[in-house]
């Protein structure tokens, strides 16, 4: 099973390679990983792909994850709960949508263990990084063998949903080895509305308040996490130029003090519930079984974390804090912004 890298702190490794010369392919001689474009491709493999993804694509639109789970590779039909999970809540949104499926990808692993960190690099890249049609797929725990990616744009009048599958080759059949599906819009906003407000923020000095919101403008414009594009790699350049050092990002923490204790933020996020915007805080605790005290310090800490940036007040609907003990389990409370004094 294929793991994917989030987008934010994956694009900070991707955008920091050397493009140098344009290339059409790119090589990495230590793991052996080769990406062809769909114009790189031969015509059958190209034709393969996008009817396999077709296909795998209405089989999601009948919520049909039975069959998906049939034609999955083995390490993902065994854990099989998310892909489920996914296509029970994007259904609705899939069925009688009008289905264009991308020009797809054709990516290859050598070598005889899987890669921890597996980077493609897609397409014509100039002296100044991505082109039109180039991409980037960052894929952690890939084993050898040969990927596609498919990408289906799902219309409909209300909304448009991304569904992306990797699709690995095992004999002369195309298997499902990875589901991703994604609206471009959260409460009725784009991308575009997300980048609106976050330059607004930026030219009122809420510094805070923009990088969050370009971050959610990023995600919205990428078909998934583990890819960039040119659109992407612009916006995180935005987003780049108002990154605060005192909020977690790139897999690094950042203190908050709460009641005269310090607390590691591990991560910090928006989150469309219901109609609202909220901002989610994750946070290390040692212990969470006593949900009381969790819960207490959980308001504690949504307040500290208000007093220090007021701004948040004018970006979200609410705050949510989730305490997160080492083994991964956590406890979270939500307070609507009207209740935080």
């Amino acid at each position: 099973m294929i793991k994917a890298v989030q987008s934010v702190s994956g694009n900070l490794a991707l955008r920091g390679a050397a493009w140098g010369l344009a290339l059409t392919c790119i090589v990495s001689a230590a793991r052996a990983q080769t990406c062809q474009t769909a114009t790189d491709m031969d015509a059958a493999s190209r034709s393969a792909l996008e009817v396999t993804g077709k296909r795998y694509f209405d089989m999601a639109a009948r919520g049909d994850a039975a069959g998906l789970k049939q034609n999955a590779i083995p390490s993902l039909a065994s854990n099989f709960s998310g892909i489920e999970t996914a296509v029970k809540d994007n259904q609705s949104a899939l069925t009688g949508t009008q289905a264009t499926v991308r020009p797809p990808f054709l990516l290859a692993a050598e070598g005889s263990q899987p890669v921890a960190r597996a980077e493609f690099l897609c397409g014509v890249f100039g002296s100044g990084g991505q082109t039109r049609d180039s991409a980037v797929f960052v894929l952690n725990g890939l084993p050898p063998g040969k990927y596609g990616v498919a990408i289906v744009d799902a219309k409909s009048s209300q909304d448009t949903r991304t569904v992306t599958m990797i699709l690995q080759q095992m004999g002369a059949e195309w298997k499902l080895a990875g589901f991703y599906a994604r609206s471009s819009q959260i409460n009725g906003h784009d991308a575009n509305w997300f980048i609106q407000h976050a330059r607004e923020y930026k030219t009122k000095g809420q510094t805070h308040n923009a990088w969050l919101y370009f971050r959610e403008a990023i995600s919205l414009t990428a078909p998934a996490d583990f890819m960039s594009t040119l659109d992407t790699d612009k916006l995180y350049d935005e987003a780049q130029s108002v990154q605060p050092t005192d909020l977690p990002a790139n897999g690094n923490t950042a203190d908050l003090s709460v009641a005269g204790a310090v607390y590691k933020l591990i991560a910090i996020f928006p989150l469309a519930v219901g109609n609202d915007l909220d901002l989610i805080v994750r946070y290390q605790a040692a212990d969470v079984s006593d949900t009381v005290k969790i819960f207490q310090t959980n308001n504690t800490l949504i307040k500290a974390l208000l007093t220090k940036f007021p701004e948040f007040r004018d970006a979200f609907a609410g705050v949510a804090a989730r305490a997160v003990e080492p083994s991964g389990r956590d406890f979270g409370t939500m307070l609507p912004m009207k209740e935080i004094k």
